[in-house]
Protein backbone atom coordinates (compact mmCIF):
# COMPACT_ATOMS: atom_id res chain seq x y z
CA UNK A 1 0.00 0.00 0.00
CA UNK A 2 1.64 3.54 -0.68
CA UNK A 3 2.10 5.95 2.01
CA UNK A 4 0.08 8.33 2.50
CA UNK A 5 -0.33 11.91 4.55
CA UNK A 6 0.55 10.20 8.31
CA UNK A 7 3.26 9.13 10.61
CA UNK A 8 4.26 6.07 7.79
CA UNK A 9 6.58 3.55 9.93
CA UNK A 10 8.67 3.00 6.07
CA UNK A 11 9.65 5.00 3.27
CA UNK A 12 7.61 5.79 0.70
CA UNK A 13 7.25 3.55 -2.31
CA UNK A 14 9.59 5.01 -5.79
CA UNK A 15 9.45 1.94 -7.96
CA UNK A 16 7.75 3.58 -10.24
CA UNK A 17 9.64 7.17 -10.21
CA UNK A 18 12.86 5.11 -10.42
CA UNK A 19 11.64 3.30 -13.58
CA UNK A 20 11.12 6.83 -14.92
CA UNK A 21 14.31 8.39 -13.93
CA UNK A 22 16.29 5.04 -15.98
CA UNK A 23 14.71 6.14 -18.84
CA UNK A 24 15.52 9.99 -18.82
CA UNK A 25 19.09 9.20 -17.62
CA UNK A 26 21.13 10.02 -20.99
CA UNK A 27 17.89 11.45 -22.59
CA UNK A 28 17.57 14.87 -20.46
CA UNK A 29 19.88 16.57 -19.11
CA UNK A 30 20.00 16.45 -15.39
CA UNK A 31 16.65 14.51 -15.91
CA UNK A 32 14.25 17.52 -15.44
CA UNK A 33 13.21 20.83 -16.93
CA UNK A 34 13.79 22.90 -13.57
CA UNK A 35 16.49 22.44 -11.79
CA UNK A 36 15.00 22.97 -8.30
CA UNK A 37 12.38 20.11 -9.26
CA UNK A 38 15.24 17.58 -9.95
CA UNK A 39 16.63 14.18 -8.36
CA UNK A 40 19.65 16.68 -6.76
CA UNK A 41 17.16 18.58 -4.93
CA UNK A 42 15.67 15.67 -2.87
CA UNK A 43 17.21 12.27 -0.95
CA UNK A 44 17.82 9.60 -3.74
CA UNK A 45 16.79 6.68 -3.05
CA UNK A 46 14.16 7.70 -0.42
CA UNK A 47 12.31 10.96 -1.86
CA UNK A 48 10.27 10.45 -5.06
CA UNK A 49 11.29 11.55 -8.54
CA UNK A 50 7.96 11.77 -10.79
CA UNK A 51 4.41 13.26 -9.72
CA UNK A 52 0.79 11.69 -11.34
CA UNK A 53 -1.23 14.37 -10.21
CA UNK A 54 -2.42 17.14 -7.34
CA UNK A 55 -5.38 18.73 -5.84
CA UNK A 56 -5.49 21.40 -3.34
CA UNK A 57 -2.46 21.55 -1.34
CA UNK A 58 -1.48 17.52 -1.91
CA UNK A 59 0.47 15.76 -4.28
CA UNK A 60 0.57 12.05 -5.66
CA UNK A 61 3.79 11.07 -7.09
CA UNK A 62 3.61 7.95 -9.87
CA UNK A 63 3.93 5.22 -7.12
CA UNK A 64 0.33 6.57 -5.45
CA UNK A 65 2.03 7.74 -1.78
CA UNK A 66 0.54 11.40 -1.00
CA UNK A 67 2.07 14.35 0.59
CA UNK A 68 1.27 17.73 1.96
CA UNK A 69 3.39 19.51 -1.08
CA UNK A 70 5.24 23.15 0.64
CA UNK A 71 6.74 23.41 -3.17
CA UNK A 72 3.70 24.39 -4.85
CA UNK A 73 5.10 23.62 -8.55
CA UNK A 74 8.12 26.09 -7.17
CA UNK A 75 5.82 28.98 -6.90
CA UNK A 76 3.57 29.36 -9.59
CA UNK A 77 0.62 27.49 -7.52
CA UNK A 78 -0.58 30.09 -5.32
CA UNK A 79 -4.09 29.33 -5.14
CA UNK A 80 -4.03 25.63 -4.82
CA UNK A 81 -3.35 22.52 -7.38
CA UNK A 82 -6.63 21.92 -9.43
CA UNK A 83 -8.26 25.12 -8.28
CA UNK A 84 -11.87 24.57 -9.35
CA UNK A 85 -12.60 28.71 -10.81
CA UNK A 86 -9.26 29.13 -12.85
CA UNK A 87 -9.33 25.63 -13.97
CA UNK A 88 -13.07 26.26 -15.53
CA UNK A 89 -11.71 29.67 -17.07
CA UNK A 90 -9.13 27.75 -18.38
CA UNK A 91 -11.74 24.75 -20.17
CA UNK A 92 -14.32 27.61 -21.09
CA UNK A 93 -11.51 29.54 -22.99
CA UNK A 94 -9.92 25.83 -24.53
CA UNK A 95 -13.59 25.26 -26.34
CA UNK A 96 -12.65 28.78 -27.81
CA UNK A 97 -9.28 28.37 -28.90
CA UNK A 98 -6.14 28.56 -27.71
CA UNK A 99 -3.72 30.80 -29.83
CA UNK A 100 -4.72 32.79 -32.61
CA UNK A 101 -3.85 34.57 -35.69
CA UNK A 102 -5.33 38.31 -33.92
CA UNK A 103 -4.76 39.99 -30.48
CA UNK A 104 -7.10 38.08 -27.98
CA UNK A 105 -9.42 40.47 -26.01
CA UNK A 106 -7.99 38.63 -22.93
CA UNK A 107 -4.91 40.29 -23.99
CA UNK A 108 -6.73 43.78 -23.07
CA UNK A 109 -8.49 42.82 -20.37
CA UNK A 110 -5.53 41.24 -17.89
CA UNK A 111 -3.41 44.09 -18.88
CA UNK A 112 -5.98 46.29 -17.62
CA UNK A 113 -6.31 44.17 -14.28
CA UNK A 114 -2.84 44.27 -13.71
CA UNK A 115 -3.27 48.21 -14.07
CA UNK A 116 -5.75 48.28 -11.39
CA UNK A 117 -3.54 46.37 -8.83
CA UNK A 118 0.04 46.57 -9.81
CA UNK A 119 1.65 49.89 -8.69
CA UNK A 120 3.26 51.99 -11.71
CA UNK A 121 1.87 49.32 -14.20
CA UNK A 122 1.25 51.67 -16.68
CA UNK A 123 2.05 49.81 -19.67
CA UNK A 124 2.15 45.83 -20.00
CA UNK A 125 3.94 42.94 -22.03
CA UNK A 126 3.27 39.64 -21.17
CA UNK A 127 5.28 36.60 -21.91
CA UNK A 128 5.63 32.89 -20.92
CA UNK A 129 8.98 32.53 -18.45
CA UNK A 130 10.35 34.81 -15.52
CA UNK A 131 13.83 34.77 -17.65
CA UNK A 132 12.27 36.29 -20.64
CA UNK A 133 10.40 39.42 -19.01
CA UNK A 134 13.75 40.04 -16.79
CA UNK A 135 15.81 40.08 -20.02
CA UNK A 136 13.52 42.31 -21.78
CA UNK A 137 13.75 44.39 -18.56
CA UNK A 138 17.28 44.75 -18.98
CA UNK A 139 17.47 45.43 -22.66
CA UNK A 140 14.52 48.33 -21.91
CA UNK A 141 16.78 49.92 -19.29
CA UNK A 142 19.86 49.21 -21.78
CA UNK A 143 18.06 51.11 -24.60
CA UNK A 144 16.63 53.85 -22.06
CA UNK A 145 19.64 55.10 -20.62
CA UNK A 146 22.14 54.27 -23.50
CA UNK A 147 24.41 52.14 -20.55
CA UNK A 148 25.81 49.31 -20.89
CA UNK A 149 25.83 47.72 -17.17
CA UNK A 150 23.63 45.40 -15.03
CA UNK A 151 23.74 45.19 -11.29
CA UNK A 152 22.01 42.49 -9.87
CA UNK A 153 21.05 41.06 -6.66
CA UNK A 154 19.11 37.17 -6.49
CA UNK A 155 18.07 35.30 -8.68
CA UNK A 156 17.04 36.25 -12.79
CA UNK A 157 16.90 33.05 -15.03
CA UNK A 158 19.26 31.25 -17.33
CA UNK A 159 20.18 34.13 -20.00
CA UNK A 160 23.99 35.24 -20.56
CA UNK A 161 23.44 38.74 -18.60
CA UNK A 162 22.44 37.28 -15.30
CA UNK A 163 24.27 33.83 -15.53
CA UNK A 164 27.56 35.61 -16.25
CA UNK A 165 27.56 36.22 -12.77
CA UNK A 166 27.79 32.89 -11.42
CA UNK A 167 30.00 29.83 -11.01
CA UNK A 168 27.88 27.90 -13.69
CA UNK A 169 29.04 30.71 -16.39
CA UNK A 170 30.34 28.44 -19.29
CA UNK A 171 29.50 29.28 -22.90
CA UNK A 172 28.96 32.93 -22.10
CA UNK A 173 30.93 35.38 -23.54
CA UNK A 174 33.79 37.61 -21.65
CA UNK A 175 32.61 40.50 -23.12
CA UNK A 176 28.71 39.76 -21.93
CA UNK A 177 30.40 38.78 -17.82
CA UNK A 178 32.01 41.99 -18.23
CA UNK A 179 28.71 43.89 -18.01
CA UNK A 180 27.12 42.27 -14.99
CA UNK A 181 27.85 42.79 -11.08
CA UNK A 182 26.64 41.93 -7.91
CA UNK A 183 25.25 43.82 -5.44
CA UNK A 184 24.56 42.44 -1.44
CA UNK A 185 20.89 42.77 -0.24
CA UNK A 186 20.94 45.47 2.83
CA UNK A 187 24.12 46.79 1.97
CA UNK A 188 23.32 50.06 0.20
CA UNK A 189 27.26 50.89 0.02
CA UNK A 190 27.85 47.83 -2.04
CA UNK A 191 25.65 49.58 -4.42
CA UNK A 192 27.19 52.94 -4.46
CA UNK A 193 30.85 51.54 -4.80
CA UNK A 194 29.25 49.92 -7.51
CA UNK A 195 27.32 52.82 -9.79
CA UNK A 196 29.00 54.41 -11.99
CA UNK A 197 28.14 56.57 -15.56
CA UNK A 198 27.74 53.08 -17.24
CA UNK A 199 25.42 51.61 -14.84
CA UNK A 200 22.04 51.12 -16.47
CA UNK A 201 19.87 49.17 -13.86
CA UNK A 202 19.63 48.07 -10.82
CA UNK A 203 18.00 44.28 -10.62
CA UNK A 204 17.08 43.11 -7.83
CA UNK A 205 14.50 40.44 -6.01
CA UNK A 206 13.13 42.94 -3.35
CA UNK A 207 12.82 40.75 -0.60
CA UNK A 208 14.03 37.19 -0.42
CA UNK A 209 13.94 35.44 3.13
CA UNK A 210 15.56 38.52 5.09
CA UNK A 211 14.07 41.56 6.03
CA UNK A 212 14.92 44.97 3.90
CA UNK A 213 16.70 46.72 7.05
CA UNK A 214 16.86 50.84 7.42
CA UNK A 215 14.79 51.49 4.45
CA UNK A 216 17.09 49.79 1.84
CA UNK A 217 14.60 49.45 -0.98
CA UNK A 218 13.57 53.49 -0.42
CA UNK A 219 17.16 54.53 -0.26
CA UNK A 220 17.61 51.98 -3.23
CA UNK A 221 15.65 53.62 -5.24
CA UNK A 222 17.00 57.31 -4.12
CA UNK A 223 20.55 56.65 -5.44
CA UNK A 224 19.49 55.18 -8.88
CA UNK A 225 17.21 57.88 -9.10
CA UNK A 226 20.48 60.56 -8.62
CA UNK A 227 22.64 58.10 -11.15
CA UNK A 228 20.20 57.93 -13.59
CA UNK A 229 20.25 54.24 -13.52
CA UNK A 230 16.72 52.44 -13.41
CA UNK A 231 15.39 50.26 -10.58
CA UNK A 232 13.90 46.89 -11.43
CA UNK A 233 12.20 44.79 -8.98
CA UNK A 234 12.35 40.65 -9.92
CA UNK A 235 8.61 39.72 -8.56
CA UNK A 236 8.80 36.48 -9.40
CA UNK A 237 8.23 35.35 -6.21
CA UNK A 238 6.80 38.23 -4.35
CA UNK A 239 4.52 39.56 -6.91
CA UNK A 240 0.85 38.13 -6.56
CA UNK A 241 1.89 36.82 -3.11
CA UNK A 242 3.45 39.11 -0.84
CA UNK A 243 0.32 41.34 -1.51
CA UNK A 244 -1.74 41.72 -4.50
CA UNK A 245 0.39 44.28 -6.21
CA UNK A 246 3.18 42.20 -5.03
CA UNK A 247 6.07 44.03 -3.23
CA UNK A 248 5.67 47.53 -4.35
CA UNK A 249 2.13 47.70 -2.67
CA UNK A 250 3.96 45.80 0.28
CA UNK A 251 6.74 48.12 1.12
CA UNK A 252 5.08 51.18 -0.78
CA UNK A 253 8.30 51.48 -3.16
CA UNK A 254 7.82 52.25 -7.05
CA UNK A 255 10.61 50.48 -9.44
CA UNK A 256 10.85 51.90 -12.76
CA UNK A 257 10.47 48.09 -14.08
CA UNK A 258 8.74 44.93 -12.41
CA UNK A 259 8.66 41.65 -13.87
CA UNK A 260 6.18 39.00 -12.53
CA UNK A 261 5.25 35.40 -13.02
CA UNK A 262 4.73 32.69 -11.06
CA UNK A 263 1.76 33.14 -8.74
CA UNK A 264 -0.09 35.34 -11.41
CA UNK A 265 -1.80 32.10 -13.44
CA UNK A 266 -1.79 29.52 -10.66
CA UNK A 267 0.50 27.22 -12.48
CA UNK A 268 0.14 28.07 -16.23
CA UNK A 269 2.54 29.74 -18.09
CA UNK A 270 2.87 33.40 -18.03
CA UNK A 271 5.63 36.29 -17.41
CA UNK A 272 4.35 39.88 -16.72
CA UNK A 273 6.47 43.52 -17.56
CA UNK A 274 4.97 46.19 -16.13
CA UNK A 275 6.82 49.80 -15.47
CA UNK A 276 6.84 53.31 -16.33
CA UNK A 277 4.93 54.27 -20.04
CA UNK A 278 7.71 56.23 -20.89
CA UNK A 279 10.28 53.14 -20.97
CA UNK A 280 7.67 50.98 -21.91
CA UNK A 281 6.84 52.76 -25.01
CA UNK A 282 10.44 51.67 -25.86
CA UNK A 283 8.55 48.31 -27.01
CA UNK A 284 6.64 49.84 -29.61
CA UNK A 285 9.21 51.06 -32.40
CA UNK A 286 13.22 50.90 -30.77
CA UNK A 287 13.22 47.43 -28.47
CA UNK A 288 11.97 44.21 -30.23
CA UNK A 289 10.49 41.78 -27.56
CA UNK A 290 7.69 40.01 -29.31
CA UNK A 291 6.83 36.09 -28.80
CA UNK A 292 4.53 33.80 -30.54
CA UNK A 293 2.80 32.55 -27.33
CA UNK A 294 2.92 35.81 -25.48
CA UNK A 295 -1.06 36.12 -26.01
CA UNK A 296 -2.01 32.21 -25.79
CA UNK A 297 -5.75 32.69 -24.04
CA UNK A 298 -5.34 29.54 -21.56
CA UNK A 299 -2.93 31.42 -19.71
CA UNK A 300 -4.81 34.69 -19.83
CA UNK A 301 -7.61 33.47 -18.65
CA UNK A 302 -5.90 31.39 -15.95
CA UNK A 303 -4.92 34.82 -14.88
CA UNK A 304 -8.08 36.62 -15.40
CA UNK A 305 -9.39 34.03 -12.98
CA UNK A 306 -6.35 33.56 -10.73
CA UNK A 307 -6.29 37.77 -9.90
CA UNK A 308 -10.35 38.16 -9.64
CA UNK A 309 -10.24 35.51 -7.16
CA UNK A 310 -7.57 37.01 -5.12
CA UNK A 311 -9.26 40.16 -5.21
CA UNK A 312 -12.88 38.37 -3.71
CA UNK A 313 -11.46 36.44 -1.38
CA UNK A 314 -9.26 36.75 1.54
CA UNK A 315 -6.12 34.87 -0.19
CA UNK A 316 -3.26 36.82 1.56
CA UNK A 317 -4.28 36.71 4.93
CA UNK A 318 -4.53 33.22 4.70
CA UNK A 319 -1.10 32.57 2.98
CA UNK A 320 -0.07 35.07 6.48
CA UNK A 321 -2.36 33.31 8.43
CA UNK A 322 -1.00 29.58 8.21
CA UNK A 323 2.41 30.50 7.31
CA UNK A 324 3.13 32.19 10.66
CA UNK A 325 1.89 29.38 12.35
CA UNK A 326 4.40 27.14 10.35
CA UNK A 327 7.30 29.58 10.60
CA UNK A 328 7.02 30.66 14.32
CA UNK A 329 5.37 26.84 15.71
CA UNK A 330 9.05 25.35 13.56
CA UNK A 331 11.17 28.08 15.71
CA UNK A 332 9.22 27.16 18.89
CA UNK A 333 9.82 23.56 18.85
CA UNK A 334 13.66 24.35 18.07
CA UNK A 335 14.01 26.28 20.65
CA UNK A 336 11.85 23.86 22.93
CA UNK A 337 14.76 21.11 22.22
CA UNK A 338 17.58 23.57 22.26
CA UNK A 339 18.21 23.76 18.50
CA UNK A 340 20.18 27.54 17.96
CA UNK A 341 21.54 25.89 14.55
CA UNK A 342 18.02 25.19 12.96
CA UNK A 343 15.80 28.43 12.49
CA UNK A 344 12.68 29.47 10.24
CA UNK A 345 13.04 32.75 8.63
CA UNK A 346 10.89 35.14 6.08
CA UNK A 347 7.41 36.35 5.30
CA UNK A 348 4.86 33.94 5.91
CA UNK A 349 3.61 33.66 2.92
CA UNK A 350 6.98 32.19 1.81
CA UNK A 351 9.88 30.98 4.68
CA UNK A 352 13.04 28.67 4.83
CA UNK A 353 14.39 26.47 6.87
CA UNK A 354 17.73 27.27 7.50
CA UNK A 355 20.78 25.47 9.25
CA UNK A 356 23.90 26.53 10.99
CA UNK A 357 27.02 25.51 9.63
CA UNK A 358 28.17 25.01 13.26
CA UNK A 359 26.16 21.68 13.64
CA UNK A 360 27.55 20.27 10.25
CA UNK A 361 26.97 20.11 6.70
CA UNK A 362 24.02 21.93 5.70
CA UNK A 363 22.84 20.02 3.26
CA UNK A 364 23.19 17.10 5.00
CA UNK A 365 21.29 18.19 8.11
CA UNK A 366 18.52 19.62 5.15
CA UNK A 367 18.43 16.29 3.65
CA UNK A 368 17.66 14.18 7.04
CA UNK A 369 14.84 16.55 7.68
CA UNK A 370 13.44 16.03 4.15
CA UNK A 371 13.82 11.97 4.61
CA UNK A 372 12.26 12.20 7.77
CA UNK A 373 9.56 14.45 6.85
CA UNK A 374 8.81 12.17 3.38
CA UNK A 375 8.11 9.50 5.65
CA UNK A 376 5.22 11.09 7.56
CA UNK A 377 3.83 12.47 4.40
CA UNK A 378 5.53 16.10 3.72
CA UNK A 379 7.12 17.13 0.05
CA UNK A 380 9.29 19.41 1.64
CA UNK A 381 12.61 20.78 0.45
CA UNK A 382 13.17 23.06 3.16
CA UNK A 383 10.52 25.94 2.11
CA UNK A 384 7.12 27.05 3.04
CA UNK A 385 5.58 28.20 0.37
CA UNK A 386 1.78 28.67 0.65
CA UNK A 387 -1.04 28.65 -0.97
CA UNK A 388 -4.75 29.33 -0.79
CA UNK A 389 -5.50 25.69 -0.37
CA UNK A 390 -3.00 24.37 2.35
CA UNK A 391 -5.21 23.88 5.06
CA UNK A 392 -5.50 24.25 9.13
CA UNK A 393 -5.34 20.25 9.31
CA UNK A 394 -1.99 20.73 6.99
CA UNK A 395 -0.12 23.10 9.46
CA UNK A 396 -1.28 21.08 12.19
CA UNK A 397 0.25 17.71 11.12
CA UNK A 398 3.84 19.05 9.58
CA UNK A 399 3.97 21.02 13.43
CA UNK A 400 3.68 17.61 14.96
CA UNK A 401 6.31 16.11 12.44
CA UNK A 402 8.08 18.92 13.01
CA UNK A 403 7.94 18.17 16.89
CA UNK A 404 9.25 14.30 16.18
CA UNK A 405 11.69 14.79 13.56
CA UNK A 406 13.89 17.86 15.51
CA UNK A 407 14.49 15.71 18.05
CA UNK A 408 15.99 13.08 16.07
CA UNK A 409 17.88 15.57 14.64
CA UNK A 410 19.55 17.22 17.17
CA UNK A 411 20.21 13.82 18.21
CA UNK A 412 21.92 12.58 15.39
CA UNK A 413 24.00 15.77 15.19
CA UNK A 414 25.26 15.16 18.99
CA UNK A 415 26.09 12.04 17.59
CA UNK A 416 28.12 13.29 15.15
CA UNK A 417 25.72 10.53 12.88
CA UNK A 418 23.56 13.23 10.43
CA UNK A 419 25.40 11.22 6.99
CA UNK A 420 25.45 7.78 8.10
CA UNK A 421 21.37 7.99 9.02
CA UNK A 422 20.64 8.86 5.38
CA UNK A 423 19.11 6.41 3.53
CA UNK A 424 19.72 7.88 0.24
CA UNK A 425 22.16 10.52 -1.31
CA UNK A 426 22.07 13.40 -0.22
CA UNK A 427 20.20 16.93 -1.92
CA UNK A 428 22.90 19.05 -3.93
CA UNK A 429 23.55 22.39 -3.93
CA UNK A 430 22.65 24.90 -7.13
CA UNK A 431 25.45 26.96 -7.10
CA UNK A 432 28.88 26.14 -5.92
CA UNK A 433 29.20 29.19 -4.26
CA UNK A 434 26.24 32.08 -3.44
CA UNK A 435 27.61 34.74 -1.55
CA UNK A 436 29.91 38.36 -2.41
CA UNK A 437 30.42 36.23 -6.08
CA UNK A 438 31.66 38.92 -8.75
CA UNK A 439 31.21 41.98 -7.28
CA UNK A 440 32.15 45.05 -8.86
CA UNK A 441 35.24 47.27 -6.92
CA UNK A 442 35.06 50.57 -5.90
CA UNK A 443 34.92 52.80 -9.04
CA UNK A 444 37.10 55.65 -8.44
CA UNK A 445 37.21 59.10 -10.03
CA UNK A 446 39.52 59.61 -13.48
Amino acid sequence: MANTISFNASDPDITQSDVLYARALGLIPSQTQTLAKGAGQYVRGVAPKFVDRAKGAHLWDVDGNEFIDYNMGIGPISLGYAYSRVDEAIRAQLERGITFSLVHPLEVEVAELIREVVPNAEMVRYSKSGNDVTSAAVRLARAFTGRDTVLCCGYHGWHDWYIATTDRNRGIPRAVQDLSYTINYNDLESVIDALDDDTACVILEPVVFDEPKNRFLHELKAVCERNGTLLIFDEMWTGFRLALGGAQEYFDVKADLACFSKAVANGMPLSVLTGRADVMSLLEQDVFFYTTFGGEALSLAAAKATIEEMRAQPVHEHLFRLGARLRDGFNAIAAQVSMPYAHCKGYACRSIVTFDASAGNPLFLKSFMQQELVRRGILWAGFHNMSYSHSDADVEHTLAAYGEVLPLLKAAVEANAVASLLRGEPVEAVFRRVGNFHTKARHTAA
